[in-house]
């Protein structure tokens, strides 16, 4: 038997995804966004209110980076999604993290975050969603396999439970995509 919960904003696994801008003085800035994901083939996007600077940020340069947290930041991560850079603008040196700039785009990787996602700006819908190009993805050699290829579990991105407000890791590899459906054809 089921329980219907009605409409809500649960979806799993929900990466907690860390947008990366800087500002018209190349201050970087890091916010946690609690909605984003894939657009098209080449395209990610995340939903921004356009009260967040990082909006304005992406709007006057055209460039925004997305990291995954992992389950090291946790407290950072969730830090900067807290504390608005309009109240707070150095909360990326007060999280503790250290920015870099990206050779592809105007945003900040941070050291931190293992792995980002480097985007142009393509759009803003009216509704809030900012789509970017993705121009390059780039990881630490420290959570690449032996044969260069990014290691979902040394990544270990921070999972966000929107039903109990929790975040968590995610634990082994249990199948192939693309492979193990071929077994019932």
């Amino acid at each position: 038997m089921r329980k219907n919960f009605g409409a809500k904003t649960w979806l799993y696994p929900m990466p907690v995804l860390m947008v990366g801008t800087y500002d018209e003085n190349d201050i970087p800035n890091v916010m946690n966004a609690a909605w984003g994901g894939i657009y098209d083939t080449d395209q990610v996007m995340v939903c921004l209110a356009d009260d967040h600077k990082t909006t304005a940020n992406i709007r006057k340069t055209g460039a925004f980076t997305v990291s995954f947290a992992t389950t090291q930041t946790v407290v950072p991560c969730d830090y900067v999604g807290i504390v608005s850079a309009n109240d707070v603008p150095d909360k990326v040196a007060k999280a503790g993290f250290h920015a870099v700039k990206s050779e592809f785009v105007n945003a900040p990787l941070i050291e931190e975050l293992p792995m980002a996602v480097e985007c142009r700006l393509l759009k803003f819908n009216e509704d809030g969603i900012c789509v970017g190009e993705i121009v390059n993805v780039s990881a630490d050699e420290s959570v690449l396999d032996e044969n260069g290829r990014i290691d979902a579990k040394k990544v270990d991105p921070l999972i966000y439970d929107g039903v109990t407000h929790a975040y968590w890791s995610f634990g082994d590899k249990v199948g192939q995509a693309f492979s193990d459906g071929k077994k019932l054809r």
